[in-house]
């Protein structure tokens, strides 16, 4: 649900904050920026004084229901702009038609229970820029949100408005125009596009030639975007790419993201970011390009994800050179509010531990750090002695068709651990996708410990809030074997997410949770599951069921076979 707008051929009154207008001063035009027209240039053979540059960037943003309101606050975007305002040029998407006209245009591609149409009046531009934002991308799905007559009043915002605003022209080449600045003797361009799934057919949502539109490049190697990045790359010295890109709610890269990285790093991109997911992504290395997949919402109407921040980048003779994370949580009220002290701490820990499955390295040229690593083993000698009492003779499944896991997951606090389980053979390979899903999405668990650890005793076991898979037992009250007895189930943040009967509450800490609103689109605490979150997906990509489908729900309790 974001998009991005790129109007470099609009390339319009850019606020480059103080430090970079003392050496940028650009002027308004109606046609692209070339590097003659922000600063002259050095005299022949007299290279060009550089100095560092910085460069903030923030995920989605829009002014839709209570949002809309900040339009009239005279704080603003309040603390959170000084990270922003604190760079040489700072860029954000916003997720947004610039009109108050037109109608809503038809979605037909789109999902037709998650169909949403964003504009929001030209002050949203004056409102950005004294926040400190100085580009502004408009290629996203919801750009265009508002048809031709939307598109119309948005281009002319954008030669009227206060910022650059790229991704979106009267034809396919404007579209794909850079806004080009000089800060401190470095030329930079600003591209942006849209690589989202298509959410309609109207020629609206993808600028031809002779007709106008957003920027769109939703190809793993998008073609008018690369000779874009060519072009610019010919005489900036550093080229930046905004893409509106990735799946909603994943939180690794997918292999288009990843495929089109290496496509715009070899075209000559020195900075490829974006947004869309509404989740953060890992940012670092692609060899000496800078990748960030996903900034995550900014500004938003609600706080269901709510870690988000600045990303602030340092760039030196034409590379980046380090990079920095500014946290901060969206508010209920829509606004991001800086985090501080060990919270703060925290947040960062968890941003750069998502570099992981982003296959990034931490620096420039460096190694990528390791992903998802999990284990499969068969079972030893001694961990058969520990498992005595979950598997005894005569139990359903022998030891030899049972695997132990080995599996990182996230805890509470945001750290990093390392958890272990058994479950059946021909299950192993399914639940460590399950995990590593989990583990991407930064979902969190109490603790995951055998069963063993507790004496085989599920009450035990639920009562510490263990995550666990194999025990050999019975269904309670009954001769059934349980699901767990074949190791084809597992136990989820019992506490969180209790089994809810006519004669109580199991565990019985889990009372406090048992009448949580767990429909699709609640807001909950975090570690409770809910119908259509990223744990149920996730197990129903491998043909598990949840348990809190049931008559009796037992919200902790996925299992293969649905007992």
């Amino acid at each position: 649900m974001h998009r991005t707008v790129s109007w470099s051929a609009v390339a319009v009154g850019v606020a480059v904050l103080a430090a970079a207008c003392a050496t940028a001063a650009p002027v308004p035009t109606e046609q692209p920026r070339t590097p003659e027209q922000t600063d002259a240039p050095a005299a022949a053979g007299t290279p060009s004084p550089r100095g560092a540059v910085t460069l903030a960037f923030a995920g989605d943003i829009h002014f839709q229901l209570q949002v809309a309101d900040l339009l009239d606050d005279p704080r603003g975007l309040g603390p959170t702009s000084r990270a922003l305002a604190g760079a040489d040029v700072a860029m954000v998407n916003l997720e947004s038609a610039v009109t108050r006209r037109g109608t809503p245009d038809p979605k037909q591609l789109e999902n037709a229970e998650d169909r949403y149409w964003f504009r929001t009046p030209p002050a949203a531009l004056d409102f950005l820029a004294d926040a400190g934002v100085d580009v502004v991308t408009l290629a996203n799905n919801h750009g265009a949100d508002y048809g031709p007559v939307g598109l119309r009043d948005t281009l002319r915002a954008a030669r009227t408005g206060p910022v650059a605003v790229v991704g979106v022209g009267r034809d396919r080449d404007r579209a794909f125009a850079a806004h080009r600045v000089t800060v401190r003797g470095t030329d930079l361009a600003f591209l942006a596009a849209d690589a989202s799934p298509l959410e309609s057919t109207a020629s609206t949502w993808s600028a031809a030639p002779g007709t106008p539109g957003i920027a769109a490049a939703r190809e793993a190697r998008p073609q008018q975007l690369l000779a874009a990045v060519r072009r610019s790359a010919r005489t900036a010295d550093v080229v930046v790419v905004y893409l509106h890109w990735g799946r909603e709610g994943q939180g690794c890269p997918t292999a288009m993201q990843r495929a089109t990285a290496r496509a715009l790093s070899r075209a000559g991109a020195d900075v490829v970011v974006g947004s869309h997911a509404h989740v953060l992504l890992g940012s670092g290395w692609l060899g000496d390009t800078y990748v960030g997949y996903g900034l995550g919402n900014f500004l938003w109407y609600h706080d269901r994800e709510p870690d988000t921040g600045v990303l602030q980048l340092t760039v030196e003779d034409g590379a980046v050179v380090a990079d920095d994370w500014a946290p901060a949580r969206i508010q209920p009220w829509g606004r991001p509010v800086p985090l501080s002290g060990r919270e703060a701490t925290q947040a960062v820990a968890d941003w750069r531990a998502l570099r992981g499955c982003a296959r990034l390295a931490p620096e420039p040229g460096g190694e990528p750090v390791p992903a998802y690593d999990a284990s499969v083993s068969e079972l030893g000698p001694a961990l058969r002695a520990r498992m005595r009492s979950s598997h005894r003779p005569g139990c359903p499944v022998g030891l030899s068709d049972l695997r132990h896991l080995r599996l990182p997951y996230v805890g509470f606090d945001g750290r990093e651990r390392l958890g272990e389980m058994v479950v059946a053979a021909e299950h192993a390979a399914d639940v460590v996708r399950v995990f590593d899903r989990l583990h991407r999405a930064r979902w969190p668990i109490r603790r995951m410990r055998l069963v063993d650890a507790y004496g085989g005793d599920d009450d035990r076991s639920m009562a510490a809030d263990n995550t666990s898979a194999y025990n050999c037992r019975r269904v309670a009250g009954t001769d059934r074997w349980s699901d767990h007895a074949f190791g084809a189930a597992i136990d989820l943040n019992p506490v969180r997410n209790p089994y809810v009967t006519g004669d109580g509450v199991a565990p019985p800490r889990g009372r406090a949770f048992a009448d949580v609103d767990r429909s699709a689109r609640a807001r909950v605490p975090r570690g409770v599951i809910h119908a259509d979150d990223v744990v149920v997906r996730a197990f129903e990509e491998v043909g598990w069921e949840w348990g809190g489908t049931w008559a009796d729900p037992d919200y902790q309790h996925f299992s293969a076979a649905g007992d």
